[in-house]
């Protein structure tokens, strides 16, 4: 039997050869994520202020009205309350970059909800009303369209969910557009699976819909692309 004297390292070096590896590969791992995360928000703040400077400035002077729906079997149903996940997930993008908004207190209380529904039933008369009454100078909608079923096959609930946005002018005619989507096997949570969605997607869905709009608006004495 060996003396204490050399069983002790032994020991020793056998639990840090056990223990050792797992520790390196949780840290790892964690550190793996985190560093795919920063790349992932570092890429899309790029793609973001990549917009022409001048265009940036221009959308920086605007003021933006976000409003959310959720198309239903009875129609659109906008009543804002429901949305302030959804809501906060593009705001909180715009205000990054600089870019004023409207928060939901502010749109509930200076405007009704037949005027909020009217961007949602492509009404521009109503629409302009409402955006006048705000003094917006630009309005981003989103509209939340899911279903649910059980797979015929797991016998589990599946959730589709898809989101279409659309920049508008004051009116409601369209500048430029934006989607998201994704498929879900958790639940029946079609609301709930939209706000993962929107928040997974928001930087791309803004980075889109600000491009459109620099596309369709050139800095004045820009050069316009010929036919």
């Amino acid at each position: 039997m060996l003396p204490d004297r050399f069983l002790r390292p032994a020991l020793l070096a056998t639990v840090l050869a056990i223990v050792a590896p797992g520790a390196l590969a949780f840290s790892f791992s964690e550190d793996a994520k985190k560093d795919a995360a920063a790349a992932e928000e570092s890429r899309a703040a790029a793609h973001v202020l990549s917009l022409p400077p001048a265009c940036l400035d221009e959308l920086r002077r605007r003021k933006i009205m976000i409003v959310m729906g959720e198309r239903t079997g009875e129609g659109v149903t906008a009543e804002q309350a429901r949305f302030s996940p959804h809501f906060n997930s593009i705001n909180k993008r715009l205000l990054k970059h600089g870019i004023r908004t409207y928060s939901q207190q502010e749109i509930r209380a200076q405007i009704a909800q037949a005027e909020v529904d009217a961007y949602f039933r492509n009404d521009p008369d109503a629409a302009l009303a409402a955006s006048k009454k705000m003094g917006a100078q630009l309005v981003m909608r989103g509209t939340i369209d899911s279903r649910s079923a059980i797979n015929p096959v797991l016998r589990i609930p599946e959730v589709y969910v898809s989101i279409a946005y659309v920049l508008m002018t004051p009116g409601g005619k369209m500048i430029s557009e934006a989607s998201a989507k994704a498929e879900s096997y958790s639940g029946s949570d079609t609301l709930g699976m939209a706000g993962t969605l929107i928040e997974e997607q928001a930087d791309a869905v803004v980075s889109t819909l600000l491009g459109g709009y620099c596309a369709a608006n050139p800095p004045a004495g820009g050069k316009k692309k010929s036919k």
